[in-house]
């Protein structure tokens, strides 16, 4: 049977839920379909998905202690289509917020498990995690932490003519280790759902609660720092000078 994966991110690319998507899609073992919904225009062409389906995952972020309106548009329009063509599909969910803690998006899995109890659905669960933002950011880390390493071998090899450098190594590896320490407890846990989805069960894999390994009085401080440097450039006064009047 066919898996459904649906980004619900209203960002054109490299949001949150793309990443997450795209670490279930690597423990998913069936047939899996990937789409997208941002607008109504999406609608139909997710909606012919499901009757060949037998499992369809959302990925969203959390807004306002919610699912977003055109989550929410959409979930009215599927709850309707499922009714009507009498479709049972195993329902999982997995959201994301800016907040540390993961059980911030507790109130949208209810939202969830409501719609499947309206629609006829079977919920299976899902998994909310905290400081998305900040974990989607941790994979840019990465590519840059492989481009300088890259980089310093290059002037190594000429410098010296030797290929391998130990410090350099051990440099690029520590940097692996942090980055896979942070997002551990969501690599765990999509781990577990991608195992109950591939079981083709109806099995409940439960509410489970994750955020990213990292002390909260350090979140904190980055976090007031990334946003306040986001707001100056997308929102503040630079935008204000530079925009056209």
């Amino acid at each position: 049977m066919k898996t459904v994966l649906i980004n619900a991110s209203p960002k054109l690319k490299g949001s949150a839920s793309a990443y997450f998507l795209g670490l279930l899609r690597m423990f998913v073992r069936r047939h899996v379909v990937s789409e997208q919904l941002r607008r109504k225009s999406d609608y139909e062409r997710l909606l012919a998905e499901l009757p060949d389906a037998d499992t369809v995952v959302f990925c969203l972020p959390l807004y306002v202690d919610g699912v977003p309106s055109h989550v929410l548009s959409f979930l009215k329009e599927m709850e309707v289509f499922c009714r009507q063509s009498d479709i049972c599909l195993n329902v999982y969910c997995i959201a994301n917020n800016g907040f540390i803690e993961g059980r911030q998006n507790e109130p949208l899995m209810r939202v969830f498990q409501n719609f499947c109890a309206r629609s006829g659905l079977k919920w299976c669960g899902g998994t909310g995690i905290g400081g998305g933002v900040m974990l989607n950011v941790t994979r840019i880390l990465f590519v840059v932490n492989l481009a300088i390493s890259c980089f310093n071998t290059v002037l190594h090899v000429v410098q010296s003519g030797s290929l391998l450098d130990a410090g350099i190594l051990r440099g690029f590896l520590l940097g692996v280790l942090i980055l896979a320490f942070l997002n551990l407890g969501v690599w765990i846990s999509v781990f577990g759902m991608g195992r109950v989805i591939n079981s083709g069960s109806r099995r409940h894999f439960g509410e489970k609660y994750t955020r990213i390994l990292l002390p909260s009085f350090i979140f904190i401080l980055i976090a007031d720092i990334f946003f306040t440097v986001t707001s100056v450039f997308n929102g503040g006064i630079f935008r204000g000078w530079l925009s056209r009047k």
